[in-house]
């Protein structure tokens, strides 16, 4: 059966991270993604390793395994823009998409007459999408933004981190580039809401997406925390800012995550812990006093939790239905049976490494399941397959293509 969005093409002109990620939500939901590429290097995350894909006999290929993890589904055609044919072919796909995702700099397509202003006069239903460091307004609109830098500046690494004066304190990201890839769920579900919009009036739109602002928008309670509050929020280490215990504590051979979400499930910890008197002691009793009295609870939590193994802890209170995870290594993530019971691998065939894993899209579709027809794309290889079937090219017409190296 064809995914929920078999009906819509997107052609993709974005690379790295924050505009890939879009598009392979698109592939994943069951769209036509056209991923355009420069001739002879195509994205740069292809050149993103190691690790790279190994091919056939155990020899790294040109792909590496960063550019794996956005671009699946996809169909992989290189096009020089800066030539005027070149350009001629991304006005002619782009008359035949429902979107156009891109992530150059601000006006970076205009000299090629490949801005939204120019493309909505082949089609005035495309829904284009841009996606930059700062939006397309601003003082900072000229500059470019990567994802690190981003989290320095929308504050998340000022609450990322051990506490300040802990050893090993200083800001700190997180281990994979949420801001790129918050951009792109933002960016999808945008474009979503303008495939609606569209449905309704006929009318497609520009829609500016900016990491800088989405990573304002998504520091979501700490933000709120500050604007509601007016105390800054400062690095907390595992620990929530208005909830506790919520946080790594330690056992008697290693760590385990306790999220203890409610009172009810305070005072179920306290009697697993053998520690009822901290339940019903007032400094403790309501979530309320246990945040204003978070420096002597922790410690006291910290003792009790030493006593036995994490094993034991994540059994026990795991029948108490008191939140609790292990803190597992990414080995370890994709050992646990529950990962494994749902999929979260997908194996598909690829034409140089013969398969290759990737990580599946979380969501479970109970009437259009998604599939997985398509790898990530060698650089090129739908070139005369998009040509051909999208644009009624003939082999002549792309042999003499390549020979301007215009595809």
């Amino acid at each position: 059966m064809a995914g929920p969005l078999s009906h819509l093409r997107v052609l993709d002109m974005s690379r790295i991270l924050a505009g890939p990620w879009a598009g392979q939500v698109f592939a994943d939901l069951g769209a036509t993604v056209i991923k355009v590429e420069r001739p002879g290097t195509g994205d740069d995350t292809r050149r993103w390793g190691p690790p790279y894909l190994k091919d056939r006999d155990g020899q790294d290929s040109a792909d590496a395994a960063y550019y794996l993890a956005a671009n699946r589904g996809k169909h992989s055609v290189t096009i020089d823009i800066t030539q005027p044919e070149g350009q001629e072919i991304i006005r002619r796909l782009a008359a035949e998409s429902d979107v156009l995702l891109e992530n150059y700099k601000v006006g970076g397509l205009k000299k090629y007459g490949l801005d939204y202003a120019s493309l909505c006069e082949v089609s005035p239903a495309i829904i284009y999408c841009s996606v930059t460091g700062f939006g397309q307004d601003g003082p900072y609109a000229s500059r470019a933004g990567y994802d690190a830098m981003i989290q320095g500046m929308g504050g998340l690494m000022s609450i990322t981190g051990v506490p300040e004066g802990d050893p090993g304190s200083g800001p700190q990201k997180v281990g994979v580039a949420v801001a790129d890839l918050m951009t792109g769920m933002y960016a999808a579900s945008s474009v979503l809401a303008a495939v609606v919009h569209r449905e309704r009036t006929g009318i497609g739109q520009h829609i500016d997406l900016a990491l800088l602002d989405t990573q304002v928008a998504w520091l979501a309670n700490q933000a709120q925390n500050y604007l509601t509050g007016g105390i800054v929020p400062e690095r907390q280490g595992t620990a929530h800012p208005n909830i506790v215990p919520y946080q790594a504590v330690p056992s008697a051979d290693g760590y385990f995550m306790l999220a203890v979400g409610n009172d009810g499930q305070f005072e179920k910890f306290c009697a697993i812990a053998g520690v009822e008197a901290l339940a019903e002691d007032d400094r403790f009793a309501t979530n309320a006093s246990r945040v204003q009295h978070r420096d002597i609870l922790v410690p006291l939590v910290e003792a009790a939790t030493r006593r036995q193994s994490s094993e034991w802890w994540l059994e026990k209170l795991s029948e108490a239905h008191v939140p609790c995870g292990p803190i597992n290594r990414i080995d370890e993530v994709f050992a646990d049976p529950q990962v494994q019971s749902r999929d979260m691998v997908v194996e598909q065939p690829h034409q140089v490494a013969g398969t290759v894993r990737t990580v599946a899209n979380p969501a479970r579709f109970s009437e259009t399941p998604l599939q997985y027809d398509k790898a990530p794309p060698t650089l090129g290889e739908d070139t005369q397959k998009i040509l051909t079937e999208v644009l009624g090219m003939d082999s002549a017409e792309i042999e003499a293509l390549r020979a301007r190296s215009v595809v």
